[in-house]
């Protein structure tokens, strides 16, 4: 028995295809054989013999993406003078995996067609079985979509993707990574990320909750000592830009937290400041957070869990 795919060679896959698709449906996919070709082929399929269902599985998925990818460049280039998905190029994997994770089985599918055979299966690998087969099935009903759809759902996504965190190199993905990634976002960006992760991906978004340090919940699950740390790593003039704004019982929380002569030199910040320079000062105190969590004074999920840190 066949088993193993990546010892396959290419007369090999096709022999296999002809013989899952039948020699007539086959014929109409790979179009531009001679009798020659197909002689060879018809030879191989005799000596594929037994092949396994998970190899016959690769080899279809395979061509499957190569015909829906060949079809949409095809149309892109006759159409299009720039090819709609070419950002994807720029994108790390673990970049790819957060664009894609709360889409729709039919984006994926006609996004992933872009991909090369090795991206694709990283991400097919990466998704829950169900989805992988909502995504194989997308694949295989992706002629009838006309170019101006798969125009737009480039355009979406690439403008979903200046969202990402602009990082060299992620993890290994999952909750804590995400959560890492978002606390390196703009605050705004952060936030309608949360906001559309919880309507497609509530799963997801809880699971990143755990790990997620934010500024507003510093002062939810932050005990008086974590506090009075924090305040006290962070220049009192930050702090001040940070709290504008901020309901005046956090203010006094705060600054009761904080040593006498520092109570002494803080001044709140009055009249109207640029929201940049207030985002600036919160992600400064929200970073320090993350550090003293890295330096071992809190792990997160105890506080999220009830606990307290003496």
């Amino acid at each position: 028995m066949i088993s193993d795919y990546n010892r396959l060679s290419g007369l090999q896959k096709v022999a296999i295809l002809f013989s899952v698709l039948g020699e007539s449906l086959a014929l109409n996919l790979v179009k531009g054989l001679d009798k020659t070709e197909v002689r060879k082929i018809r030879a191989a399929m005799r000596g594929v013999g037994n092949v396994a269902f998970a190899v016959k599985k690769q080899v279809m998925e395979e061509f499957y993406f190569s015909f829906v990818s060949e079809k949409f460049q095809e149309e892109a280039e006759s159409d299009e003078p720039k090819k709609p998905f070419s950002f994807l190029n720029e994108l790390t994997d673990e970049q790819l995996i957060a664009l894609l994770i709360t889409e729709t089985p039919r984006v994926i599918a006609i996004t992933i067609a872009q991909l090369s055979s090795e991206k694709r299966m990283m991400i097919l690998n990466r998704i829950s079985e169900e989805e992988k087969g909502q995504v194989l099935l997308n694949i295989g009903n992706l002629n009838d979509v006309p170019l101006e759809a798969v125009v737009q759902i480039a355009n979406k996504l690439q403008k979903k993707s200046r969202q990402l965190p602009k990082t060299v190199a992620f993890s290994r993905g999952g909750g804590k990574d995400l959560a890492d990634l978002l606390g390196e976002m703009d605050a705004e960006d952060e936030e309608m990320f949360m906001s559309n992760l919880e309507q497609d991906n509530p799963d997801l978004a809880e699971e990143v909750k755990k790990y997620r340090i934010t500024f507003e919940s510093i002062f939810e699950i932050f005990p008086d000592n974590l506090l009075r740390d924090l305040m006290n790593a962070v220049d009192l003039d930050a702090v001040a830009m940070a709290l504008k704004g901020m309901e005046q019982s956090i203010a006094d929380k705060v600054i009761g937290v904080l040593p006498k002569k520092k109570q002494a030199m803080f001044e709140p910040v009055e009249g109207a400041v640029p929201k940049r320079d207030v985002d600036t000062a919160r992600k400064s105190i929200v970073s320090a957070a993350k550090q003293m969590e890295r330096d071992g004074a809190f792990k997160l999920e105890d506080l999220l869990g009830g606990e307290t840190v003496e």
